[in-house]
């Protein structure tokens, strides 16, 4: 039962302040939530002292140079995301009075998902449930983890790094990298090559490309065959990757799959190892705890089903000839 003074609470307190502190957090500054919510700064200072004067107790630490979410602040943080998740739910859930599903699917992918599996689940799922709409956001791997973590998406796809205690990462699909120059490389269209041919060429690569990171497989390749020629370039995004590659500023590692149209086109050269090349596990990425609309619900209900019921070697690509 709620105490005295916490039934005061719930009625004095501007709800509005709840709101301003999760942006403030968000943003990780009152300058950035002032610039998103479009208020003066000013406005932003005043809301976060009325809620520590609510709460009693400092939320966050600010000084020059310093902003630090304090612990009761990171709880109130995390209660703030679940309130304004079920909040955003208020009106489809009021007005969803048939058995016909409707809404709207926010999802966030790491940058060229490629997956023939995903595309024929979420085909079925438009197919049963054509009322439903879908919003896609790309991203890095780890903006994705944290949007799904905040709440902001129902869903995400991407390597894994490290692993978030609180979301569940599921293995969607499997992917093969191999290594790739563009036409004005030296070594374009030169065949019989070995891997003690590319240790002095300039590399492009993925800043995820280290033994710590999500594509420590590829990064151990490297280390192994001692490559120590210069990084002229790296992104968090595959499109970028290839666009350098492409342009002859090194070779680099790609998806095997999602290149093949870039070599029929010539605009990519396949470098070795040829056999057995380095495998990724991509993951499917999700809030048990988070309070879902109907439609992202049933959604990720099929993939977790669909996943379940396809052993990963149906999941990998290449697909085995």
């Amino acid at each position: 039962m709620t105490s005295g003074r916490g039934q005061r609470f719930v009625w004095t307190m501007d709800w509005n302040l709840l709101r301003t502190f999760m942006v403030i957090v968000q943003e990780k500054g009152i300058t950035a939530a002032a610039e998103k919510l479009r208020l003066k700064q000013p406005t932003i200072s005043n809301a976060l002292r009325r809620l520590e004067g609510h709460f009693g107790c400092r939320l966050i630490e600010r000084r020059p140079g310093i902003f630090e979410v304090t612990l009761p602040g990171q709880r109130l943080y995390a209660e703030c995301v679940s309130l304004f998740d079920t909040v955003s739910n208020l009106h489809a859930l009021v007005h969803d009075q048939s058995d016909e599903v409707t809404g709207r699917v926010e999802m966030a992918f790491a940058s060229h998902v490629v997956c023939p599996f995903l595309d024929e689940a979420v085909a079925e799922f438009h197919r049963d449930n054509p009322r439903v709409t879908f919003a896609t956001t790309v991203l890095s791997s780890q903006e994705v983890i944290t949007a799904v973590a905040r709440k902001d998406v129902a869903l995400g796809v991407c390597l894994m790094h490290e692993r978030n205690p609180k979301l569940e990462f599921q293995p969607l699909y499997r992917e093969s990298f191999g290594y790739f120059c563009g036409r004005q490389h030296r070594l374009f269209g030169k065949s019989g090559l070995d891997l003690k041919d590319l240790r002095a060429e300039p590399y492009v690569s993925f800043k995820t490309d280290q033994m710590a990171d999500a594509l420590w497989p590829i990064a151990m390749l490297r280390q192994q065959e001692e490559f120590a020629g210069p990084v002229i370039g790296t992104s968090s995004h595959l499109e970028e990757v290839k666009r350098l590659i492409i342009a002859g500023l090194g070779f680099g590692p790609l998806p095997i799959h999602v290149v093949e149209d870039d070599v029929r086109k010539g605009l990519l050269w396949r470098l070795p190892p040829y056999d057995n090349p380095p495998e990724i596990t991509v993951y499917l990425v999700h809030d048990p705890a988070a309070r879902h609309s109907r439609a992202e619900a049933l959604l990720l209900e099929r993939l977790l089903a669909r996943i379940d019921a396809t052993p990963l070697e149906q999941r990998t690509y290449p697909v085995a000839a």
